[in-house]
């Protein structure tokens, strides 16, 4: 008997490549013997409703979209209680969590991937506030720029891809206003008016390699933790945005660190994004690394993001 496969997809995801590569992808479903039950998505919350809902006789759940529809199958796993390995075929503007995991390009190879690559155990965050908890794949960020990319319309992302969000963001850049936050990590506690705050597990952000760090690893159970202070000064500004293309270059603006838990306080609601999704707004929340919390599935040789990592 065929193994069972859940299948969901962004048919608009990108600049909408997903249906002209559908029939190719689905050819190496069924080459690998998989019953195939597949799911377009219509609207927010379809991916995860899709993943939450389904049976324990799913073999593997594959994705196709962005890491916005990574994030909603995720959280549809956790929801469900199942633990089934997760196959990505990255099909967004930027990908940055597939490219991290070294995954193809190329949608085809990506689906063959999904089908006979290894699990490999990542991590994953949780984000607890006022009003429950969700789930992050590979970045919780406030602060500007964060609003950026759920304010971006669909169809301008699938057109100008990298450039839509730095376009909407240039036009914040004469606004910038901080949030008063106070910091807490294991013993330690920073308190300023901050502009941008990401906790990461990422090689990459924004299509920006290594502005996380050079030293990433998804499955060592901590985040990459980088908060920017309101500049001072056009020149301090200037320093900001250079340490963040170059990480040799430091300045005091700047604070990076690594955490397996910390927790943030503010005393007006503070707006969130959640792997490029609107994380709604909240005054304390706190954020736990969720050691090797999902299976996905990768290259059979070790990623570069888990290679890089070891002595």
């Amino acid at each position: 008997m065929n193994r069972k496969m859940l299948f969901v997809y962004n048919p608009r995801a990108g600049k909408a490549q997903v249906k002209s590569k559908l029939a190719g992808i689905l050819d190496v479903f069924a080459a690998a013997e998989y019953e195939i039950v597949i799911v377009p998505t219509r609207k927010h919350g379809d991916a995860c409703a899709a993943v939450a809902g389904r049976s324990g006789e799913y073999e593997l759940v594959v994705c196709c979209g962005g890491d916005g529809t990574l994030d909603e199958v995720v959280t549809g796993m956790i929801k469900s209680g199942f633990r089934t390995p997760i196959g990505y075929i990255p099909a967004g503007s930027t990908n940055d969590f597939g490219g991290s995991l070294s995954l193809p390009k190329n949608m085809v190879k990506a689906a063959e991937l999904a089908v006979r690559g290894r699990n490999f155990p990542c991590d994953i965050g949780s984000f607890s506030h006022e009003a429950g908890e969700d789930v992050f794949v590979y970045i919780a960020a406030f602060g500007l720029f964060t609003d950026v990319s759920y304010e971006t319309g669909q169809d301008m992302k699938n057109v100008l891809g990298h450039m839509a969000y730095l376009l909407e963001g240039v036009k914040k850049l004469s606004s910038i206003r901080p949030w008063h936050v106070k910091v807490s990590w294991g013993e330690n506690e920073a308190e300023d008016d901050f502009i941008f705050g990401m906790i990461t597990n990422s090689t990459s952000v924004g299509g920006f390699k290594n502005i996380t760090g050079k030293d990433v690893r998804l499955d060592d159970g901590y985040f990459e933790v980088t908060l920017i202070r309101q500049p001072r000064n056009p020149l301090e500004l200037n320093n900001i945005i250079m340490s963040l293309l170059n990480p040799d270059m430091k300045t005091d603006a700047v604070r990076c660190f690594r955490t397996a838990q910390l927790s943030l306080e503010s005393k007006e609601p503070v707006a969130w994004t959640l792997d490029g999704e609107n994380g709604g707004s909240h005054m304390k929340v706190d954020i736990r690394n969720v050691n090797k919390g999902i299976d996905i599935r990768v290259k059979r040789e070790t990623p570069k993001a888990e290679k890089d990592g070891k002595a």
